[in-house]
């Protein structure tokens, strides 16, 4: 069965072993490289499930903003919050996609605007353009170019015109965008002294620029897809690129041959001695690509949908969706008692991911300057007083904030999983703090992002719970509700073992 056959928006329901193995991320979904991604199966599913056309669904950490899409779909009315604009910028664009044909003629217009320009800056001695550069620390090792027609990888030597053109852009001072705000934080290898110069070339910031300038000249509608397209290649035209090397024997009994293949951005702003600098238009030109192809799959735009700040536009009916900048916490305490029907959220997972640190990179480019004070998570920069103990007060008034917010009823399933017993205190406490908030059970929830990352990193968590508490006035429940949910395997009424 097809993606686009399983979520046709029906009553259909979604796969149970769809939800258990879920298919990864494909087309719209992979547009972008927001971390911590969850299956869309599993979403869907739990949407179908924990309530009904027309009620009001809320993701308080709103993260890649798929579900807004997925509850809209499904005709849902949908809040959604988060302290990180670009998590806002990207639920706005997946509810509200640009036109094929629209966003094609503003991506011919840039590319004959300054293709010429970028691709002198990479044209070698000979006229060809070069694909990439292999640096060792600061010294240029070898330069890639295409061979024609047959688009084979061809190695060369650098020259002294390769190096001349280098020299061309030498402390170039970006004017498009914003000075970054990094913290002392070991864990994603930052500093507060690290610049735009230590994550790019000269060249890539210049080239990158040019791509700013000219996206602010296209139509007012395509320029913030435009630009988050550009933040999806953006970690591809930096020197964070890793070149992973694998060895090879060019002939029996023969000398070892070293092969070089193209690493990618990885979590963090690690930067390797041994890393490419990408041709900056090659790596903007194949993320339009490949978001004009996931747009082409899917049916055009009906019409517009307008989105509001003020969730009380969505909670009396005058607005399908609301999305809000800002602290969860902040804004459900504004929301009036028993509103929402189900809260879906993936909240911070104590100190596995500093979503708002990683995401500066991108809120650079998009001239956002996020309200790190009001993060709620566990980040190894001292300096932010972001510990254990502030989060689990953080996610503890969370948790209340839920139950106010719920109707009686009404669910709130939390994607989450940690490995100390400190992070989990806030979902174990409020079963004796909140009683009515109760808990209902959880099932495992398999990673679909395939990341290689996760995959070999030592001690990393291989699977998330879904952990459902349900708004009650007394014990009394769905009972087929309950019995469908017990029916996913892995499904336990006991609180997960860490």
């Amino acid at each position: 069965m097809s993606q686009q056959e399983l979520f046709k928006k029906s009553d259909l329901e979604v796969n149970i072993q769809a939800v258990l193995s879920p298919s990864g991320y494909k087309g719209l979904a992979a547009f972008h490289k927001y971390w911590g991604k969850k299956p869309l199966e599993c979403l869907t599913f739990l949407i179908q499930k924990l309530s009904s056309k027309h009620d009001i669904v809320l993701d308080p950490f709103l993260g890649s903003g798929l579900v807004a899409k997925e509850s809209l779909e499904l005709q849902r009315r949908f809040i959604g919050i988060d302290i990180n604009p670009v998590s806002i910028d990207l639920a706005t664009f997946f509810v509200n996609l640009p036109l094929v044909k629209e966003f094609s003629e503003a991506f011919r217009y840039i590319e004959q605007e300054i293709k010429p320009s970028i691709y002198e800056s990479y044209q070698l001695y000979d006229g060809r353009i070069a694909t990439h550069y292999l640096w060792e620390k600061e010294t240029l090792s070898s330069v890639w170019t295409k061979n024609g027609k047959e688009r084979e990888r061809i190695e060369l030597i650098p020259t002294p015109h390769d190096r001349t053109l280098i020299q061309q852009f030498s402390q170039y001072t970006p004017h498009h965008i914003r000075k970054p705000i990094f913290f002392n934080n070991s864990r994603v290898n930052s500093t507060k002294e690290l610049t735009l110069h230590h994550l790019f070339t000269d060249r890539a910031l210049r080239n990158i620029d040019l791509l700013l300038e000219t996206i602010m000249k296209c139509p007012v509608t395509l320029q913030k897809p435009l630009l988050l397209t550009l933040t999806s290649s953006i970690g591809q035209m930096s020197k964070m690129v890793f070149a992973i090397s694998q060895r090879h024997k060019t002939q029996e009994n023969t000398t070892i041959h070293e092969h070089i293949e193209v690493g990618s951005w990885i979590i963090g702003y690690w930067r390797p001695e041994r890393h490419f600098e990408i041709n900056v238009w090659n790596c903007f030109d194949l993320r339009v690509k490949k978001l004009l192809k996931a747009l082409r799959e899917l049916p055009e735009p009906e019409k517009y949908i307008p989105i509001t700040n003020n969730p009380h536009e969505v909670i009396n009916n005058l607005s399908p969706i609301s999305l809000v900048i800002g602290n969860c916490n902040t804004v459900l305490e504004q929301i009036e008692k028993g509103q929402i029907q189900l809260i879906i959220t993936d909240p911070p997972h104590s100190d596995r991911i500093p979503y708002l640190e990683l995401s500066e990179l991108w809120n650079t480019i998009l001239q956002h300057t996020p309200c790190f004070e009001e993060e709620i998570v566990v980040s190894n920069a001292k300096e932010r007083h972001k510990n254990k103990k502030t989060y689990v007060d953080d996610m503890l008034r969370f948790m209340q904030n839920a139950y106010h917010v719920l109707k009686v009823g009404g669910f709130l399933a939390i994607i989450f999983n940690a490995r100390d017993l400190l992070s989990w205190e806030y979902l174990k406490t409020i079963q004796h703090n909140v009683p009515q908030l109760h808990y209902r059970g959880c099932f495992p929830m398999q990673y679909s992002a395939h990341s290689v990352v996760q995959d070999n990193r030592k001690g990393a968590l291989r699977h998330d719970f879904i952990l459902i508490y349900q708004k009650i006035s007394d014990m009394s429940s769905d009972e087929k509700l309950y019995n469908t949910l017990e029916s996913i395997p892995g499904w336990r009424s006991e609180f997960p073992k860490h």
